[in-house]
């Protein structure tokens, strides 16, 4: 039996990832961090989160905090309202078995960056 064959296990997980200021991060000279709304794919959100922070790590960034969101279909059932943008996004992470960055967003001193 091939490794093809077999039916994937993967899913995809939404993840706000909170990161803090690296030389080369990417982030406006003036911020002093940032959040980033992630789809990663994974057998489970534990696999999703660690993909995530290593590949986070590669691209010069700091990642600080990582909250899990669940599946799309997790999402759906506690009534969050999602764009068919970001479900085109999400199947695209699971295509690609990758890591998507949806949304960037700096802070800024006074912003009072939330920690969960």
């Amino acid at each position: 039996m091939s490794k093809t064959a077999k039916p994937s296990r993967q899913k995809v997980y939404t993840l706000l990832v909170e990161i803090g200021r690296k030389e080369g991060d990417g982030l406006p000279k003036d911020a002093t961090g940032g959040a980033l709304m992630i789809y990663a794919s994974g057998v489970d959100e534990a696999e999703a989160v660690r993909e995530t922070v290593a590949i986070l790590k590669q691209a010069d960034l700091a990642p600080l905090d990582v909250t899990g969101y669940g599946t799309l279909e997790e999402r759906l059932a506690e009534g969050h309202d999602i764009s068919d943008e970001e479900k085109e996004l999400m199947q695209r992470a699971l295509d690609e078995n990758s890591v998507i960055v949806a949304q960037m967003t700096p802070f800024y001193e006074g912003d009072g960056g939330t920690r969960h």
